[in-house]
């Protein structure tokens, strides 16, 4: 209990975050959620049903006493439309937090990072707790925390690529100079190992979606993943031992029976 993800002064026991989008079912995205042991769920604003609640939702199948809504500006293109889908998301009473999305390509979705900034400052001064979706990059990293993003969310490879952590040393380079918010990395796994490497490198948490929605079995990716996160994060607590070119006999040679 005392290794938390601590987020806007908020903790939270799990270091793993889940999507709710590509399910083949609803049904199966709650089994999902139980089973990767994750608090916090990611809802894209645009993509629900928010206003005719005669209708089935996926919040209906979000049980809110066990998981915190994170609600997401998926699907926004400048900094004017994510900032009135935050401002619905909180209308609607899922959150005054926001993973803010504002991409700038469509084939790579890859952020608007200047986009992101803008869009960061006016929601943090509306009280919102700022989540950006970022590039590996650190001048735009300390861009957002001095615009007052509560974290920052670097890529590990584009959004549902799978490709898993493509450029280790920005990640590397982001933990070590990236200390006063969480450093979260959000797309571009594709499997346990992927999410183990992130947190081994020092992330704070990994979020993901695609990875476990798109996987055969739902539900066993989901466990998978929350074991690989907490591996992880206990590898990275634990400090690895140093690389070496040549051998180094497991055993002591001093004492040994000649």
């Amino acid at each position: 209990m005392s290794d938390q993800l601590t987020i806007a002064g908020r903790s939270f026991s799990s270091r793993l975050i889940v999507g709710t989008g590509k399910y083949r079912s609803f049904q199966e995205m709650a089994r999902a959620h139980e089973a990767s042991g994750a608090e916090i769920v990611t809802v894209a604003v645009r993509r629900v049903n928010l206003t005719d609640r005669t209708k089935e939702s996926m919040l209906d199948y979000i049980d809110r006493k066990n998981f915190f809504i994170l609600p997401n500006t998926a699907g926004c293109y400048t900094a004017d439309e994510a900032i009135r889908t935050a401002r619905l998301g909180r209308e609607v009473g899922l959150s005054e937090w926001v993973k803010l999305e504002v991409i700038g390509d469509q084939q790579t979705l890859f952020p608007d990072t200047e986009q992101l900034i803008a869009a960061t400052k006016a929601l943090v001064k509306e009280g919102f707790v700022v989540l950006p979706y970022t590039n590996d990059d650190l001048i735009a990293a300390r861009k957002l925390i001095d615009a007052g993003a509560s974290a920052v969310m670097p890529l590990g490879a584009p959004i549902g690529s799978g490709m898993g952590i493509q450029n280790l040393a920005n990640l590397r380079i982001l933990r070590e100079r990236i200390t006063e918010v969480p450093l979260i990395v959000d797309a571009g796994v594709g499997t346990a190992s992927d999410a183990t490497i992130a947190m081994e490198l020092g992330a704070d948490g990994v979020l993901m979606n695609t990875a476990i929605a798109g996987a055969q079995d739902a539900v066993l990716m989901a466990e998978a993943m929350g074991a690989a996160v907490e591996a992880g994060r206990k590898a990275f607590l634990a400090g690895r031992i140093e690389k070496k070119l040549y051998a180094t006999a497991s055993s002591p040679l001093q004492g040994v029976v000649r």
